[in-house]
């Protein structure tokens, strides 16, 4: 590949095509995330990092080796890295002494850093502790929140739409039943964020609806807020901005409920109810009425008939 005037030009087909897929699209790819350790980490964060990468697979990148960079400090290796395997989504671990055992979430947008929050690990249980059957790589998981800070507090606010991007999976147009087995939930209370993993299990219920079961499988979690770094309003609105491709067109005179449920308006012209057909009974038939009526120089009235 060439770069004449800022444009980089292919010189083969395979470049490309490498240079068509990192272009943009009006309906993006999954979002993929580069999961990697700083340059002093504990056992407990390099765990977490693989429990976590685990449950992120396969729209992820795990690397081993440790990258000295401070994110809050300078985040140009993040973006460089972020440039170079196509992911918008990374988590960083680390641990000193003033921070132990730390975790920062965080997103980028246009290869350059969007928002970041820090979170501090107070207990943590693996993966490999909880003896139980776990659910298959790549399930869709269903994301429950829990808690009155996530609707009051900004910070809050930022961290649910963060961790959703991270953990949502792929779109899909349908869902299965026996797909719906793995429940990530995560509770804001008391300052604190407990993150738990449960696997679902379909039970017999006498009916045609199953019983539903969480057994808890890992990794499980207890967050607190450290450090944060969140977008400006207008950097925010923009990376949130749809083209109009995408935007569905509005039709006239039909709506939606809450529920989904389309409703239409429908215009008639003006009816006439004179020639509306009814019903033909005995009391609506027109009826002869004599009316009597004098004539000049006649000595007997004249008798007329009316219909009405």
């Amino acid at each position: 590949m060439t770069q004449l005037d800022g444009v980089t030009k292919p010189k083969n087909k395979r470049s490309k095509r490498f240079l068509e897929s990192r272009a943009p699209k009006l309906l993006e790819d999954m979002k993929s995330a580069m999961i990697m350790k700083g340059g002093n980490t504990s056992q407990t964060v390099t765990q977490a990092l693989k429990d976590l990468y685990l449950l992120k697979k396969p729209n992820a990148v795990l690397y081993k080796k440790k990258n000295i960079t401070r994110p809050f400090e300078n985040s140009t290796s993040l973006e460089f890295f972020s440039k170079k395997s196509d992911c918008s989504l990374f988590l960083f671990g680390s641990h000193n002494k003033k921070r132990p055992n730390n975790l920062i979430f965080g997103r980028l947008f246009d290869f350059h850093v969007l928002d970041m929050i820090e979170l501090g690990i107070e207990k943590y249980v693996s993966l490999a502790e909880i003896k139980v059957t776990k659910c298959p790589e790549g399930t869709k998981p269903m994301l429950v929140f829990a808690g009155e800070a996530f609707n009051a507090d900004e910070e809050h606010r930022r961290l649910k739409s963060l961790l959703i991007d991270f953990f949502r999976g792929p779109t899909v147009s349908a869902v299965r039943l026996a797909g719906l087995e793995h429940v990530l939930h995560f509770t804001a209370l008391d300052g604190k964020i407990y993150m738990r993993s449960y696997r679902c299990l379909l039970k017999k219920s006498g009916c045609r609806t199953p019983r539903i079961e969480l057994e808890e499988m890992g990794p499980s979690f207890d967050f607190v807020i450290r450090r944060t770094h969140l977008a400006s309003d207008d950097l925010y609105k923009t990376a949130h901005k749809q083209p109009k491709a995408l935007k569905p067109k509005k039709k006239k005179n039909i709506s939606h409920d809450a529920f989904g449920t389309k409703f239409g308006r429908v215009h008639m012209q003006k009816q006439d109810l004179s020639k509306l057909q009814t019903r033909k009974m005995k009391g609506l038939r027109k009826r002869k009425v004599e009316t009597v009526t004098g004539e000049e120089g006649a000595g007997t009235p004249k008798v007329s008939k009316v219909e009405r």
